[in-house]
């Protein structure tokens, strides 16, 4: 009876003490960026904007969002498209959640099922055509990468295509179930960029989208092979940073803090590589506070955007 006990009261130990580690805060430390002085240049057309296209709501706690958050806190995580219109091509930076939404937050972690209430609004192509948007003549959506929640929404934009680098690419082809969804959608259009040498606020290479500095990729790895983070620049000079899923909370940059050490077990592909992206948009952040970060899943942050129709230049 005794050891029975003994084994028992060890097991609880171990959840605690792995409970302990999963959930601490841990310091992740600015980089010093010696080369980077100043914003890049950028001219962006007079007629480009964004508009935010919130598609959904998950309610969870902030523990579960970055190390060092309070499991009574309430959070909002977003599931929010934004339309970026430029006279060479909108785009639509990650789709939300899409007409099939239900099912596909089937594809989700159990264990992040468990604790997560989905609220959901109407699909992103839904919402472009209430308004007497056309979905069809989008010249691409981008995904940050290709979890489930990023391109749900996909299948709802037929014929359009999907901008993919080589790296996420080849995840979203073998990357087992993080990117099944994905690949259930069977073939879907897409168009291949890669990145130039030149660096950007520094990043050792970047796409420049539309050759005028006012969209401009980075490859951020981590959280999948081929994530990336989106430079968005407004002809009222405001600038914008799309995160993706670097963090999911803009907690995670002003701390800073990476996710929660369950949390990115479930969902991140490299920890350390995401440490790093930490560190160097936490760095960017401090050096250019005008810099808006926009975390995928932060509605603090998204509220803060005009929702289409409606738009911002």
């Amino acid at each position: 009876m005794r050891k029975k006990l003994a084994l028992v009261l060890g097991f609880f130990v171990l959840v605690l003490l792995g409970a302990a580690w999963a959930f601490a805060p841990t310091t992740i430390t600015p980089l010093a960026l010696p080369g980077v002085q100043a914003l890049p240049p950028a001219h962006p057309p007079a007629d480009m904007s964004i508009s935010a296209l919130p598609t959904a709501d998950l309610h969870s706690r902030a523990g579960f969002a970055f190390r060092g958050g309070s499991m009574s806190e309430p959070r909002v995580f977003s599931q929010t498209a934004l339309l970026v219109r430029h006279p060479r091509g909108d785009l639509l930076f990650d789709t939300g959640l899409g007409i099939h939404a239900r099912d596909h937050f089937g594809t989700m972690p159990w264990l992040l099922q468990t604790f997560t209430r989905l609220d959901l609004r109407k699909p992103a192509a839904q919402q472009l055509s209430a308004a007497g948007y056309a979905p069809g003549t989008l010249a691409g959506i981008v995904p940050t990468h290709v979890h489930w929640d990023h391109i749900s929404g996909a299948p709802d934009f037929p014929g359009v295509p999907v901008w993919l680098n080589a790296i996420e690419r080849k995840f979203a082809q073998e990357g087992g179930r993080p990117s099944a969804l994905y690949r259930s959608f069977g073939e879907v259009p897409t168009r291949a960029y890669g990145f130039e040498s030149r660096a950007y606020l520094g990043f050792e290479s970047s796409f420049d989208v539309w050759g005028d500095g006012a969209i401009v990729l980075v490859l951020a790895p981590g959280h999948s092979p081929g994530s990336i983070l989106a430079f968005i620049t407004l002809p009222s000079g405001k600038r914008f940073v799309l995160l993706g899923d670097l963090v999911w909370q803009s907690d995670g940059i002003t701390r800073p803090a990476e996710r929660p050490g369950l949390s990115s077990l479930l969902v991140d592909d490299d920890a350390e590589q995401v440490r790093h992206g930490i560190a160097h948009v936490a760095a960017l952040q401090r050096r250019f506070p005008e810099l808006m970060m926009l975390p995928a899943h932060d509605d603090r942050a998204w509220s803060q955007l005009p929702v289409f129709p409606q738009s911002l230049q």
